[in-house]
């Protein structure tokens, strides 16, 4: 009986096993169907080894990376190596005994200059490189980039384009895909995660200057291939710089844990020529006189709610669906009593600064207008037929 036992025991676990390991090649094979290729200027396919660079400070620091592991190579193998032999050549069991001795001051004297000089000659060029990292100065462009949750604002506050400032969001599509357990097997795209509405522009061969700010957590900028990576703190103001060599695409993200989507906040920065960037900076310009609003002006609420519409799709609706009716935690605004409320100040408190701990993030770097749209949409669409009209005045208020 217990033999009997014993085998169905070991059959069981012979069929756990083998149902594992069909578990493990279904789970290999559907990440081998959302492979994707590399993607230039950001992450590539089993990479190992650090982004190309295309700075100056990018290029030293791959040589400080290389200079310092051959450092500690040679002494891992000499420590090691030396400790290994003296084991092996003076153990016990060929005769040989402990030696008693006191201790030498030529010893003393050899092992406590050769690693001065080592970290010497490692501190010296690695200080030269983290010195150039922070030298701001003579910078052509200057651009404050203000991390929110979950999302960048560039201000360009110097230079050519002073003036202009939107914000960067995740490419909407991306977002829904992700919410939807991800791209359909060989659909991914190269730049799945990291795509943007609005990419920062700069033009090659020119001296940048960074500002980093926050609204609400501490963020980080940082772009490998620039060899950059500066916090982003409320309430302080920190710099870095670079200065791209080669015209392209470069991708990076945000590399402090912000809160829950950490991992949608992309940074895009584009290299053109000086021309192009020119040319971009015209029609910056162009757009935002276009989008300019008197927050006195008095809308109609027919024209609010087709801009609010806009607005929503563009940044509410990963959250909280087309369809308004939210998903898990993040909460329905059809039928919501907030929405409803005819006392406006509630929804426009939450959009101007956030709730539940960072979930619902603050909009506050939406134009009043736009704040004033998609508040009078979501009042005035699906099952909420409020006729509320939230004029952009109100926000004006509410933001004093």
């Amino acid at each position: 009986m217990n033999v009997r036992k014993t085998m169905s025991h070991l059959t069981q676990q012979a069929t756990q096993r083998v149902a594992t390991l069909l578990a493990f090649s279904a789970a290999w094979a559907s990440t081998a169907a959302y492979a994707v290729n590399d993607l230039p200027g950001g992450p590539a396919v089993r990479q190992l080894n650090m982004h190309p660079a295309v700075t100056q400070i990018a290029e030293e620091q791959h040589w400080l990376h290389w200079f310092m592991m051959i450092i500690c190579l040679v002494i891992f193998v000499a420590v090691f190596g030396v400790m290994f032999y003296s084991i092996w050549k003076h153990r016990k069991s060929v005769g040989h005994k402990a030696a008693n001795f006191h201790e030498s001051a030529a010893v003393e004297i050899a092992w406590t200059i050769v690693p001065f000089l080592i970290v010497i000659g490692m501190a010296l060029p690695a200080t030269k490189v983290l010195v150039a990292q922070k030298d701001t100065t003579a910078a052509d462009l200057t651009i404050k980039t203000t991390g929110m949750q979950w999302k960048w604002g560039y201000d360009y506050v110097k230079g050519e384009g002073e003036g202009i400032a939107f914000v960067s969001t995740l490419d909407n599509t991306h977002r829904v895909m992700s919410n939807n357990g991800g791209p359909k097997a060989g659909e991914a795209p190269d730049d799945y995660l990291f795509k943007v509405d609005n990419p920062m522009v700069v033009p090659v061969n020119k001296k940048i200057r960074i500002i980093t700010t926050a609204n609400d957590v501490i963020h980080a900028f940082a772009v490998p291939a620039f060899g950059i990576k500066q916090d982003a703190i409320p309430g302080f103001v920190r710099d870095t710089w670079f200065r791209a060599e080669k015209i392209g695409d470069y991708h990076g993200q945000c590399q402090e844990l912000c809160g829950k989507e950490h991992a949608y906040m992309p940074i895009h920065v584009k290299v053109v020529s000086a021309a192009d960037y020119s040319a971009w900076v015209a029609g910056k310009n162009k757009e935002m006189a276009a989008k300019a609003d008197d927050p006195s002006k008095v809308w109609a609420l027919a024209d609010l709610k087709a801009r609010g519409e806009k607005v929503y799709a563009a940044n509410c609706v990963a959250c909280h669906q087309a369809t308004g009716k939210g998903a898990g935690a993040i909460k329905a605004l059809d039928g919501s009593a907030v929405v409803l409320d005819a006392d406006h100040a509630k929804q426009i408190a939450i959009l101007l600064n956030g709730a539940n701990n960072g979930a619902m993030p603050s909009w506050k770097a939406l134009s009043d207008t736009d704040l004033a749209a998609v508040i009078s949409y979501t009042k005035n669409n699906w099952s909420n037929q409020t006729g509320q009209l939230v004029q952009p005045a109100e926000l004006q208020a509410a933001r004093k």
